[in-house]
């Protein structure tokens, strides 16, 4: 055991007796526990647990995010520095030699985020594969980082990312994205390490809501998609119109994008990434990248029409490649929050 204090903290709604073993199997192995009642009906299930931790309550359920924040809020006044902080989940599918793992883990590199990462090997149930690996995607599209298992909830950060982590927005499933979302963009390191992967009953016990939270996790690039599609339809329609007037691709294309862009550009900084950069920059920087994805959207858009491709159709195709570009360098450059230090994304 290290010389370091280990926290686990455990966010519980709803939970059965698990929740007692996990708490007493932690406490047995040398951790702090501290356990939010997130709004629970039910009690004996947090009284077994109390003769193990400390146990705090929600009145009412406010969600996994506002669970875990009020946990560590409690742990950065009651606990004194050096300490390390995971995150367990109280349905016993994260094992007690797994969570020290992380925490030997987020010791060593301080700096970092530590996940307890999943290989998902086995009977997995087909919504837990398929979200992840959809998150996955959606993940490293948005921010340009590598993590396998983006919906771990075994998590582990020293005393020095505590302040960090309360800051981060979110009251229910969405905060542990935003979480990785903040990582990447502070520079944050975020390391992984294999874990068993463990699943009772099919995962029975969740209260993750697949339409309502997933919206919740993805809200931001579905924000991105509709400004996307917003100035997608502006652009096409004035193609489409400037194209049967003048029967001119090229003057088409650029008369319809500077519209368009323009329309895009107000639309991603006021509603999309509620951007608080200067106006005069961040214009200047989208007015470059519009250039720029216009320089290769007419390139590409001449040259497949020059092998014969109906040009209406054409324009489609061109137009959902450069997507994951647009999305891109605007997230991580032109409304990117500045600050933090890091390095890049490593897998134990």
């Amino acid at each position: 055991m290290s010389d370091k204090k280990r926290i686990a903290l455990i966010p519980a709604y709803e939970p059965d007796r698990a929740l007692a073993e996990v708490a007493s199997e932690l406490k047995r192995r040398g951790f702090e526990v501290v356990v939010v009642n997130d709004g629970s009906r039910g009690r004996e299930a947090f009284e077994q647990a109390a003769a193990y931790g400390e146990v705090l309550e929600h009145p009412k359920n406010l969600g996994k995010g506002a669970a875990i924040k009020t946990g560590l809020k409690y742990i950065s006044e009651r606990f004194n520095e050096p300490f390390t902080v995971v995150t367990v989940d109280a349905d016993g599918q994260h094992k007690v030699e797994d969570a020290a793992k992380i925490c030997a883990e987020a010791e060593k590199f301080p700096e970092s985020l530590v996940l307890g990462s999943r290989k998902f090997t086995g009977k997995i149930p087909f919504r837990s594969r398929f979200g992840n690996t959809v998150t996955r995607f959606v993940y490293r599209l948005s921010s340009g980082v590598k993590v396998y298992d983006t919906q771990t909830g075994l998590r582990a950060f020293s005393d020095k990312n505590l302040s960090f982590m309360l800051e981060i927005s979110g009251e229910r499933y969405e905060y542990e994205m935003n979480v990785l979302m903040s990582c990447a963009r502070q520079k944050i390191p975020i390391r992984e390490v294999w874990i068993e992967t463990v699943y009772i009953n099919d995962n029975a016990s969740s209260h993750f809501k697949a339409f309502k939270d997933s919206f919740r996790i993805y809200k931001e690039i579905l924000k991105f998609s509709a400004s996307s599609f917003v100035g997608f339809c502006v652009d096409y329609a004035l193609y489409c119109l400037l194209l049967g007037l003048t029967g001119h691709i090229t003057v088409s294309n650029v008369a319809a994008r500077v519209v368009s862009a323009s329309v895009n550009y107000t639309i991603n900084r006021k509603m999309v990434f509620k951007s608080k950069n200067s106006v005069v920059k961040s214009a200047l920087q989208y007015a470059a990248l519009a250039a720029g994805i216009l320089a290769c959207n007419t390139l590409i858009l001449k040259g497949l029409t020059a092998l014969g491709m109906n040009g209406y159709l054409a324009k489609i195709l061109v137009e959902t490649v450069m997507f994951a570009v647009s999305w891109l360098v605007q997230r991580k450059v032109i409304f990117k929050k500045t600050g933090g230090k890091g390095e890049k994304n490593e897998r134990s």
